[in-house]
């Protein structure tokens, strides 16, 4: 038994001898986390953290390192990517007790080719759609990486300190050149750092330059793409989260089905609703905080040259310009609201619902009788009946009959784990307001 001052306290909280203990380094955690994982979820957060067990002759567990997680028994629970600095301590990465990394990249080679083939069967390459979600972190197991891509360019994201690593990345980089495009000239492949999570990560900016270039020229760093059959333009160096918002794909093309008249489109980004809804509106506006984000948008617009509908483009807070609008009494037959994620803590969540439902309500007060409301929430820490909740307290106030004609989430490229359900997070709720 190795003596207990090699045990690292957590929290203060007095540590305790296990069962059993692993050569590796190890984790302890709570009763209730261990009840989780044994569930399914595949997180354990630091506050249940009991005990952490550095390997033989250290003093420490070296950042991303492999560790078996253990109940306060000591029996084995599986292995997970162990990170220094975030809140969640633990990503369950096998259920299988101290994993070494070299059969922890087998298994990342073998569940990659697996998110692969599972993409060719949901979002298979076309025409009409060419950009889709590749791999989606815990829902291909696959924690702490996500990739996307947009015609023949990719985004990485390499989320966590044990996926943050050199190894990874060449091994990724191998599999996705291999399997996309080996023989119309390959793709490109960026790295795309997000930076709050490499700041919570405490992770260092990624090398310059391309991991992998389909020229021998200036490396490629935009392409133009294309969802539902509209073409948008692509900046791998520019924009929000890892470009564009892709899970949004079935949702844009939904939204164009209902339409109808005058459209607002309130957090348009680079236009992806406000476009798929000049499908079938003969005037859209698109509103948003961002004029770089507008500046794209009016591009993408161009485009598309076919659409019928005038689109204009206007540079403002949503929530003033909304209740501006509702004091005037403009009218509208298509409302879409599509906010960035206001919940991005469960502290947050009290706040964030405030927001939906002001939103929401004014929104409904502004529609003509009849017209279309299509209402999304991102906030993952905002559940579907919560947001539901909120959206039907905004029409009890505004005085309107509501009949909900869909509930929808991501595009299935973007699986969601049931028992984990933090990749539960896109919620999209299409209404019609009497």
């Amino acid at each position: 038994m190795r003596p207990l001052s090699m045990v690292t306290k957590v929290e203060d909280r007095a540590p305790r001898v296990v069962a059993a203990q692993p050569h590796g380094p190890a984790a302890a955690i709570t009763r209730r986390a261990a009840d989780r994982l044994r569930a399914g979820h595949l997180w354990v957060y630091r506050s249940d953290v009991e005990s952490l067990v550095p390997p033989i002759g250290a003093t420490e567990i070296a950042p991303g390192a492999l560790v078996t997680v253990m109940d306060s028994r000591g029996i084995p629970l599986g292995t997970g990517l162990y990170s220094s600095a975030s809140q969640i301590a633990v990503r369950i990465v096998s259920k299988e007790a101290a994993l070494p990394r070299t059969t922890y990249l087998e298994q990342v080679r073998e569940r990659l080719h697996a998110a692969l083939a599972l993409r060719d069967e949901l979002a298979p390459e076309s025409m009409e759609n060419d950009a889709h979600r590749l791999i989606f972190s815990e829902a291909d197991n696959l924690p702490g990486i996500v990739a996307d891509r947009y015609n023949d360019l990719i985004t990485l994201q390499l989320l966590t300190q044990g996926t943050a690593q050199d190894d990874v990345r060449q091994l990724l980089t191998e599999v996705l050149r291999e399997r996309l495009r080996p023989d119309t000239g390959g793709i490109t492949i960026w790295e795309r750092p997000d930076p709050k999570i490499r700041e919570l990560e405490q992770l260092a900016p990624p090398t310059p330059g391309p991991l992998h270039a389909n020229t021998t020229e200036s490396p490629q760093l935009t392409t133009i793409f294309t969802i539902n059959g509209l073409q948008f333009h692509f900046d791998a160096g520019s924009g929000q989260k890892t470009g564009a918002f892709l899970d949004q794909r079935l949702n844009y093309a939904a939204a164009a089905r209902y339409a109808s008249g005058n459209a607002l489109d309130i957090c348009t980004y680079q236009g992806g609703f406000a476009i798929h809804l000049a499908q079938n509106c003969r005037q859209v506006t698109g509103v948003d905080a961002s004029r770089s984000a507008l500046e794209v948008a009016d591009r993408n617009r161009d485009l598309n040259p076919s659409l019928a509908a005038q689109v204009d483009w206007i540079e403002a807070d949503a929530f003033e310009l909304l209740r501006e609008y509702e004091s005037t009494g403009q009218q509208y037959d298509t409302i879409v609201l599509d906010p960035p994620a206001f919940a991005k803590s469960k502290r947050a969540a009290e706040g964030a619902m405030r927001g939906y439902k002001e939103l929401n309500l004014r929104a409904m007060k502004m529609l003509r009788p009849g017209g279309t409301l299509v209402t999304c929430s991102c906030s993952h820490h905002v559940p579907l009946q919560e947001f539901t909740e909120v959206v039907s307290a905004a029409a009890t106030d505004a005085g309107r009959h509501v009949q909900l004609l869909e509930t929808r989430g991501a595009a299935p490229d973007h699986p969601a784990i049931l028992t984990l359900p933090e990749t539960s997070y896109l919620k999209c709720l299409i209404c019609r307001v009497g």
